[in-house]
């Protein structure tokens, strides 16, 4: 519960899908009637429970407010890893949320399901009993796994039942996506195996069936049987459209919401099968099935044609943040019409520019100190930055006022080099897929942006630390001679300079023979660092410091300066460490100081010449041992 609001986490991928996206909308108007707010947290790619490379933008999954969350609904199948879900399951475990799986099944876990097995047995049953296929070959997906491993088994099963035999080449794996099961069928093709059919485990596959045979000139279902499965709407736009078994998304959604709110009320749920329903059509051979297609066609032409001008003007977004001199003006660039209805959090972290966050060790705790730097009700300006902003909303503010409209928050991960820095929370008032279909580019934009920002900080970054230690002394920090020369061609160079006062204070060790003869050369750099030291932390902040050779330090003051005041500040400096250094030596310098007008014709080495003479004259009236 956060304030008055019952909170339940749905966590997913890809929001534009029309069957996901079709499911958050029923599923939310359903809850909104029990007081139930909706999260949507989503990544945009499929994982293919490829378990050894889990995607840094699962990390959406790591920021859910999990001690405010009621209910949380992993839907296992369009996650695709098991290591993801386990690891959602566990953080709920530890909030003490009640989780429930969809289309999964985890120890303990209650699942909402549908019952693929039924499903699929009776699509391609429709195959053998009603169009007598005899020559089948299995489209399956990939190898070794669960849902492709049950559906070759029942294709197995059928083909036994009908006398048909199994060999190996009958079986081919197209892994359920486009490009390996074009490879797959251009390879039976190759082969000159003969069949009258195939069964696909899911329609994409199906479609791209129909596709490769027709470039074949094989005719489907003339020459050749196709059948799908799972009920993906891409199969009415298709010619042939495709037979399917209907995974009625929307049936599962009712039956996840009255689940949740049994379970939010303290009822007992151990789950529920749902039996996809045949759809025979035409790449069967059997007469078409049409829905009312007009008006989702239309949606799919809006959101394709809408999506080419957004991706352009998205990766000029991103380049614009990369290049910023600085956080605000990269934030500002995310003030842009594509960019509505948007609040960007990131980790503070990231911006640490000690090492790389990208290629450094990793940092466990990034969500423990997550910042929001966008907020498009709240958009930055030039003369007020968000920096300033910021400290008069914070996210969980912006959620109360954000769940009052009704309609789910979809939540997406930001990521850059495969490595989490934060999320985007997407508010819509409003139901519509294009919407939902620009989230996936607008997160990849922000994270290219930020990242990339962050990326370029830190090489510049790198390398004025790199310019600082090749201009700096190592022994005393302060400039050696080429950075001086340098700085000091940038001091004339500088008209506002000109006819203002410029004082030479020049410092050098006494008895550095002394030190370096009866303590060793460690004491006696110890000692020209000390006055180094002291010189710093005497002269201006705007002063330039530099080491002029061996125990010779001098400063570069512009303006009026007390020369005096400064020479005795280092003075009293070195007295105070001698005092408490407990070595049987004691630091003291002599210094001399010249001060005149500075224009075209100022000679530095004069200068410095001048205030070297000085500090000899004072040397020389003092009484120390050599």
């Amino acid at each position: 519960m956060f304030h008055n609001h019952r909170m339940v986490a749905l966590c997913t991928s890809r929001v534009y899908d029309t069957q996901i996206h079709s499911f958050i909308e029923t599923l939310n108007e359903k809850l909104k009637t029990q007081n139930c707010s909706l999260l949507v947290y989503a990544i945009n790619s499929d994982i293919y429970w490829e378990e050894e490379k889990i995607s840094a933008e699962t990390a959406v999954y790591d920021v859910i407010p999990y001690p405010y969350m009621d209910a949380i609904i992993i839907m296992d199948e369009k996650i695709k890893s098991h290591t993801v879900t386990n690891r959602i399951i566990r953080n709920a475990k530890a909030a003490e949320v009640p989780p429930i799986v969809l289309d999964g099944y985890y120890e303990g876990i209650p699942s909402i399901a549908f019952d693929f097995k039924t499903g699929f047995e009776a699509i391609v049953r429709h195959m053998f009993e009603e169009h007598h296929i005899r020559k089948p070959i299995m489209m399956a997906g990939i190898k070794d796994n669960p849902f492709s491993d049950e559906r070759i088994e029942i294709f197995k099963m059928l083909c036994t039942e009908f006398q048909i035999p199994v060999t190996d080449d009958m079986i081919v794996y197209g892994e359920f996506w486009a490009e390996p099961c074009r490879k797959a069928m251009k390879e039976v093709l190759d082969r000159g195996m003969e069949f009258d059919s195939v069964i696909c485990a899911n329609d994409i596959m199906a479609i791209n069936v129909c596709d490769l045979l027709s470039s074949a000139g094989i005719r489907v279902p003339e020459d050749v049987l196709v059948s799908g499965f799972d009920g993906s709407k891409e199969i009415y736009f298709t010619t042939p459209m495709i037979s399917t078994a209907d995974c009625d998304i929307l049936l599962m959604a009712n039956e996840t919401a009255d689940a949740v709110v049994r379970i939010i009320n303290g009822e007992k749920f151990e789950g529920s099968l749902i039996t996809p329903k045949p759809v025979p059509n035409e790449s069967c051979g059997c007469p078409p099935v049409t829905i009312s297609s007009h008006i989702m066609l239309n949606l799919f032409n809006n959101a394709f044609y809408r999506h080419q001008d957004d991706m352009r003007e998205l990766y000029r977004i991103a380049s614009d943040m990369t290049v910023s001199n600085s956080i605000d003006e990269m934030v500002l660039n995310l003030v842009h019409c594509d960019m509505q209805d948007v609040i960007c959090v990131v980790s503070k972290s990231c911006f640490d520019l000690s090492e790389n966050y990208f290629t450094g060790p990793f940092n466990e705790d990034w969500a423990e100190d997550l910042s929001v730097i966008y907020d498009s009700e709240y958009p930055p300006t030039q003369t007020v930055p968000f920096e300033k902003q910021k400290a008069k909303i914070s996210f969980e503010d912006r959620l109360d006022e954000i769940l009052s409209s009704g309609y789910p928050l979809i939540i997406n991960a930001l990521d850059y080099m495969n490595r989490p820095i934060g999320f985007v929370c997407y508010h819509f008032d409003d139901y519509v897929i294009t919407n939902y279909s620009r989230t996936s580019g607008i997160t990849s934009a922000i994270g290219l942006g930020v990242g990339g920002y962050v990326n370029q900080a830190y090489q510049k970054d790198l390398h004025y630390r790199m310019e600082e230690m090749y201009k700096r002394d190592a022994l005393t920090g302060l400039y050696n001679r080429i950075a001086f020369q340098n700085i000091f061609k940038e001091i004339r160079n500088n008209r506002d300079n000109h006819n203002k006062p410029i004082t030479v204070i020049m410092s050098d060790l006494d008895g550095l023979k002394y030190i370096n003869d009866h303590f060793g050369h460690a004491d006696g750099d110890n000692a020209i660092a000390m006055l180094a030291k002291a010189l710093l932390g005497s002269c201006p902040f705007d002063a330039v410091c530099s080491r002029f050779g061996g125990d010779e330090v001098f400063c570069v003051i512009i303006g009026d300066c007390d020369s005096e005041s400064i020479i005795n500040k280092v003075n009293r400096i070195l007295d105070d460490y001698n005092r408490s250094s407990g070595l049987s030596y004691s630091v003291t310098t002599s210094s001399g100081a010249y001060t005149t007008s500075f224009d075209d014709d100022y000679d530095i080495l004069q200068a410095l010449k001048v205030a070297d003479e000085k500090m000899y004259e004072v040397k020389k009236t003092k009484n120390y041992v050599h």
